[in-house]
């Protein structure tokens, strides 16, 4: 479990092809904290430390992980958000992320607006149902809140810490970045079909 708190940005050391899918291997400023089994939110999505060297971690992704997000386009020397599990006790500053990302939406523009920067991204067609005015998303990792939402066009807006301290500062139009939707917002969703089959 995750807050959507970036705790850090880290570099993609290298990415490599193995049989189940593919080695990744990160630099952060945390590597040698971590533990061999530990959960880190790369980019919101959930993944396993499973080898240590150095200051860098290896994590084993799997193919279906990579046909869901975009951590089959980083490349070395890339940067990428990071944050590690949620704590009992820590304070929850963003919103409960699980770091399972539901699919890709794509970069429309991000641009500076003021002090601010404004970002929008197109949700595929099957997600519109879990995007509220107002609403919590998990964009590359990062909590944020969905500010409008036309046809489907969300307009998130950034401030300057947020800017600065995630690698939201180097997306381009055109990218695609993982997106989990609110977990309530999923349930309910679920839900609802089988409650109304009981009518």
């Amino acid at each position: 479990m995750f807050t959507g708190i970036i705790e850090c940005t880290g570099s993609i050391q290298s990415i490599s092809p193995i049989e189940t899918g593919a080695a990744l291997w990160v630099t952060s400023s945390f590597s040698q904290d971590t533990v061999i089994g530990e959960s880190v939110a790369i980019n919101g999505t959930c993944l396993t430390v499973t080898e240590k060297r150095d200051d860098a971690m290896r994590f084993d992704i799997l193919q279906q992980t990579l046909n869901i997000t975009n951590l089959g386009d980083l490349q070395a020397a890339q940067i990428v958000n990071l944050e590690r599990s949620l704590r009992v006790g820590d304070r929850l500053s963003g919103h409960f992320v699980q770091g399972h990302v539901d699919g890709c939406g794509k970069v429309i523009t991000y641009q500076k607006e003021g002090q601010d920067h404004r970002l929008v991204v197109s949700i595929p067609q099957e997600f519109h149902h879990l995007l509220a005015p107002k609403g919590s998303i998990s964009i590359n990792g990062t909590s944020l809140t969905i500010a409008e939402n036309e046809k489907g066009d969300i307009t998130l807006w950034i401030i300057p810490h947020t800017h600065e301290i995630t690698s939201l500062s180097s997306i381009q139009e055109g990218d695609r970045v993982n997106l989990e939707f609110d977990m309530i917002a999923k349930h309910v969703a679920q839900l609802l079909p089988h409650l109304a089959s009981k009518q």
